[in-house]
């Protein structure tokens, strides 16, 4: 299996409504997944249900990777969200997020800090 990065995952997890959410997961992210973002932490499950609640959020969005290094098992990379919800309002958000791989090349946890550049936070 190719390693997947952080466009993918975002684009596949979040953006993409008409790929099945959990086969959408089974692609990036291992089943033991864990994740924290600004502190707060999810598991599998748990991050399941909160991309679960933005995918009917969520009407459409970009992703742009400004920097991404990798390194054996590790990632790193910044990035910038761009979304308009279903209600027609937008915000713009900058990720700084370092994670770990799988030996399938699938995410196995992700710490990310995010950071409100226009709209209102989500």
């Amino acid at each position: 299996m190719a390693r997947t990065n952080i466009r993918a995952a975002v684009n596949d997890l979040v953006f993409s409504h008409d790929l099945d959410l959990h086969e959408a997961a089974e692609r990036h992210i291992t089943p033991d997944y864990t994740q924290r973002t600004d502190g707060h932490p999810l598991d599998h499950a748990a991050f399941l249900a909160h991309v679960a609640n933005i995918r009917a959020t969520v009407a459409s969005g970009s992703i742009e990777v400004h920097d991404e290094l990798v390194d054996g098992d590790r990632y790193a990379d910044r990035h910038t969200m761009t979304v308009t919800n279903k209600d027609g309002s937008s915000f713009r958000m900058e990720v700084y997020l370092f994670a770990e791989f799988a030996a399938d090349g699938r995410f196995r946890h992700v710490d990310e800090t995010t950071l409100l550049l226009d709209g209102v936070a989500p």
